[in-house]
């Protein structure tokens, strides 16, 4: 009679993946935007893994969580194991009988940056399906499937990735409304738009050029910044430009600066690829296309 005893069982992957998420980036939020789940998900795959291993691996206290010794003990072979594990996927996926470049961006720069260069990108790669995707923060590009990102962040956050702009701020309108502005004071009786991404461009700007704007945090609300851009066009009002995000409304007409001050925000709009083990000629072509001027 054969004999199948009961094996010892590991711990559910997903509560390795949370632990590793929520150690990594120093907290059970960050650790679910990252991973597509809600807080309380990550809490409990970390409450089955210590209840499995009987031993804690996060300390809670009030301003958020800390790994224990144990847990800083085990974090970085679980780091560099979901990180192979991230490249085999990604090479697994290589060998689809229909490539597919993957690239992730924020919604504004999707909508008002990347639009206008789609058609000379899709040239760039003739039988490659090229997918975009917006998101609010950068993906971790070692673990998740896209093949690029281009997000507005600090230089430094990124040190090898590709420049594609620097930013700066002004404030833009319709032409018509800019007739009423002749300085910058005058800002202070107009109606100034704002976006929740960018939330204090507009008392950013005012004190980095000594302009007092008791309204600086008054007026219409945009979860979009295209929207708050159409607003802009429509005469609603006055927007903070971001310059990369602004340049073609501006090329066309639809929007002027009133007065030339800007101020740098020490972003710019940054090209990151994920360190691959060969070489990718797609990427390539892509990367060049993306760096070539809009015809």
């Amino acid at each position: 009679m054969a004999v199948a005893p009961q094996r010892p069982k590991g711990p559910p992957l997903n509560a390795l993946r949370a632990f590793e998420a929520a150690g990594r980036l120093g907290g059970f939020a960050l650790a679910a935007e990252e991973l597509g789940v809600t807080p309380g998900a990550i809490s409990q795959h970390i409450k089955t893994l210590e209840d499995w291993s009987g031993t804690p691996l996060f300390t809670r206290r009030s301003p958020g969580v800390r790994l224990t010794r144990t847990g800083a003990d085990l974090l970085p072979g679980l780091t560099s194991a979901f990180d192979q594990l991230g490249e085999t996927v990604r090479h697994l996926r290589s060998t689809r009988p229909r490539p597919v470049v993957q690239v992730a961006t924020l919604p504004s720069v999707a909508q008002l940056w990347l639009s206008p260069r789609l058609p000379a990108l899709r040239a760039a790669i003739p039988g490659v399906a090229l997918s975009v995707t917006a998101l609010e923060r950068p993906p971790n590009l070692t673990r998740e499937l896209f093949d690029l990102s281009i997000f507005l962040r600090p230089l430094a956050e990124v040190p090898t990735g590709i420049t594609l702009a620097t930013d700066s701020i002004f404030p833009v309108c319709a032409p018509a409304l800019a007739v009423g502005l002749k300085s910058p004071a005058d800002l202070a009786h107009a109606p100034l738009l704002h976006d929740e991404t960018w939330a204090e461009d507009w008392p950013n700007w005012a004190a980095a050029r000594g302009v007092t704007l008791p309204n600086a945090s008054d007026g219409p609300r945009f979860s979009l910044y295209a929207l708050a851009l159409d607003a802009a066009r429509q005469g609603a009002g006055v927007l903070m430009g971001h310059d990369c995000l602004v340049t073609d409304a501006l090329a066309r007409g639809e929007l002027v600066r009133p007065f030339p001050d800007e101020v740098p925000t020490g972003l710019a709009l940054i090209l990151d690829r994920p360190v691959l083990s060969g070489s990718n000629d797609r990427l390539a072509d892509l990367i060049h296309a993306l760096l070539q001027p809009l015809p």
